[in-house]
């Protein structure tokens, strides 16, 4: 399987670059007259300068509608209390980010309240499909290459299986992850409260306890321990559910109806969710092009030095990628890069 790749030159005109890009690998052929088609992509926490540039984006919804589509750009809200847990905020969010001037429809509706439940393969036996990308005839998956804490890397399988989620589906996925308090270690300090922003951590007879379904296993609290108290046990999991609630995603679409362009452009320490995304740790790479997310995914990690995120996270950035060709997500680990 090919992935089509044109490298980040600003020697030369990296708009005309990408339509050659997206011509080559045929990125729009997942298009009929008539569809209404999802352009997933994530706008960026408020704050947070690096996300996919929003001109491209635009190129995107231009080569929609050449192909008799009618585009809308789309994104689930959060299952944290930032600027995109509700779709009013959300589509503020996208307009300051620069995303105006399309039809933007956050996938879960208003508050969480549209999505539809699928069965899926994998660590999981089901999953929450956001609504707008359910009923959605077809789909690009517009994605951002950069560092994750808990998965190593975010790229067009994280696109797929956390963010077509609304909060019960991201929040199943993060479940797989257990939590441990070594009361031993506790000090009782309340840091593990302070750092967390749902305010989960109680403390009772001087000691940590956590013991709530809502407790999402990022690693806030396990972060501002002073002591190690805290750890997170099976994180592989996460990598797992991923390719398990993109399985699940992709079963609402007819076959072919899926295309797949990720920027390898300002590759961060952390995710675009975050208003601080840390620092930059590679070098801008390009802009991929593929049918398959499993393809696309493993082109990114074949070119980039990802070691530098799986030496900072103790994870295994490839295991998303591997677990989903697995489960029987089309694509290759070693896929043939072909450069435009």
């Amino acid at each position: 399987m090919t992935v089509y790749f044109t490298p980040w030159d600003t020697g030369r005109n990296l708009m005309e670059s990408a339509s050659d890009l997206y011509d080559a690998a045929g990125t729009f052929d997942c298009v009929s007259r008539g569809d209404l088609v999802a352009v997933k992509l994530h706008v960026g926490e408020l704050g947070n300068p690096h996300y996919v540039p929003p001109y491209f984006v635009h190129r995107i919804a231009e080569g929609i509608r050449a192909a008799g589509g009618k585009p809308f750009l789309t994104d689930s809200n959060t299952y944290y209390h930032g600027m995109r847990a509700n779709a009013c905020d959300h589509m503020e969010n996208a307009r300051l980010n620069g995303y105006g001037g399309l039809p933007f429809i956050v996938a879960d509706g208003l508050r969480h309240e549209n999505s539809r439940t699928v069965k899926t393969k994998g660590i999981l036996n089901e999953i929450e499909v956001s609504g707008a990308i359910a009923e959605a005839d077809a789909m690009i998956i517009v994605s951002h290459d950069k560092g994750h804490a808990l998965t190593g890397f975010g790229g067009a399988i994280k696109n797929l299986g956390m963010g077509c989620c609304p909060d019960t589906g991201k929040l199943r996925q993060h479940r797989t992850v257990g939590l441990t308090i070594d009361e031993s270690k506790c000090v009782g300090c309340g840091a593990c409260r302070k750092a967390c922003e749902l305010k989960i951590p109680e403390i009772v007879e001087g000691k940590a306890r956590n013991g709530s379904p809502a407790c999402m296993r990022c690693p806030a609290c396990r972060d501002a321990c002073p002591t190690g108290a805290i750890s997170l046990e099976n994180l592989d999991n996460v990598s797992k559910a991923l390719a398990s609630a993109a399985y699940g995603v992709l079963s609402t679409f007819k076959k072919g109806k899926v295309s797949y362009v990720s920027f390898a452009k300002d590759i961060t320490e952390f995710c675009d969710c975050l208003p601080g995304p840390g620092r930059v740790v590679l070098d801008d790479i390009g802009i991929f092009a593929s049918d398959s997310p499993v393809s696309v995914d493993a082109a990114f990690l074949g070119m980039a030095d990802y070691t530098i995120f799986d030496k900072a996270y103790g994870t295994d950035s490839f295991l998303q990628v591997k677990e989903a060709k697995k489960i029987g997500i089309k694509g290759d680990l070693k896929p043939k890069v072909q450069e435009v």
